[in-house]
């Protein structure tokens, strides 16, 4: 089991999602930052949908009750076992009763633990991702158990591995025009390849808000499919980027689409961040 001490800002175990449930307003969910989550479980021998913790912002204080191996990898936040600084994207090998801590964010926003055989919390609609009110809560909580599978045997590359994850952390964001993108004027399309637009404070799992606007506009759809890494285009010319607990549908004009890539790099920003488009 992972005793939770302190369960940090926003912290929630994610899987790479519960997907096949779309069409009864399911949420796809999952890990924010794929790559990340992915390099965790691939570093350890794991499946890619092994379930791992996302970390936001402020770490959680963790006990180990059994023997296993964890990595980190995402955004950097000055990690300590027992008070020792713990390495990123290397396995290390964890025995019973030790303590994993966090200290200040140093770059980035979201960091993945994974475990050896990943965590094994619920199966709900075949995913351990959380979501409300799919799941009882969407984050875990100070006193929560997590159980895993108590792991003693040796993982081959218990050595320190160079990723090139550097990408996650650049401003420019990579999309493909959105169905709606041909209907705006020439001046905001202008506008999305030259201007910086800030994340704004409301951002979250759902979605993440552009300070900057384009136009305002009287643009109307018929209530459409919307995905991950879509961008929404209200009528006073906001920007709303859709993330994985996103909705299903929507009725504002879907003007941009985010790649699975930069959903990934759009997740290691916050608020008062700064990105670029640049439409494929």
């Amino acid at each position: 089991m992972i005793k939770v001490a302190k369960p940090g800002f926003y912290t929630s175990v994610q899987d790479t999602g519960r997907t096949g449930y779309r069409d009864m307003g399911v949420p796809v969910s999952g890990a924010m930052d794929t790559f990340s989550a992915v390099l965790a479980n691939r570093l350890l021998n794991n499946d890619d949908n092994a379930a791992v913790l996302e970390i936001t912002m402020t770490g959680p204080s963790l006990e180990f009750t059994a023997a296993t191996h964890i990595v980190l990898t995402g955004a950097k936040m000055n990690p300590v076992v027992n008070d020792v600084d713990m390495p990123y994207n290397r396995v290390i090998k964890i025995a019973p009763g030790d303590a994993l801590s966090f200290g200040k964010l140093q770059k980035g926003f979201r960091a993945y633990l994974g475990l050896k055989g990943g965590l094994k919390t619920e199966l709900v609609l075949k995913s351990r991702s959380l979501y409300t009110p799919v799941t009882p809560s969407a984050r875990i909580l100070e006193g929560n158990t997590l159980p895993y599978e108590p792991f003693t045997g040796d993982i081959e590359n218990l050595i320190e591995i160079k990723i090139d994850n550097e990408f996650l952390f650049d401003t420019r964001i990579e999309v493909y025009p959105g169905p709606e993108y041909g209907l705006l004027p020439k001046a905001d399309i202008a506008r999305l390849n030259t201007t910086g637009f800030t994340i704004s404070a409301q951002n979250n799992r759902m979605a993440y808000q552009l300070e900057e606007r384009l136009s305002p506009n009287d643009l109307s759809i018929i209530t459409s499919a919307t995905l991950p890494g879509t961008v929404q285009l209200t009528p006073s010319g906001k920007m709303i980027v859709l993330m994985k607990d996103c909705q299903t549908t929507g009725g504002y004009p879907r003007i941009l689409q985010l790649t699975e890539r930069s959903i990934s790099v759009l997740a290691q920003k916050k608020a008062g961040d700064t990105i670029g488009f640049h439409v494929i």
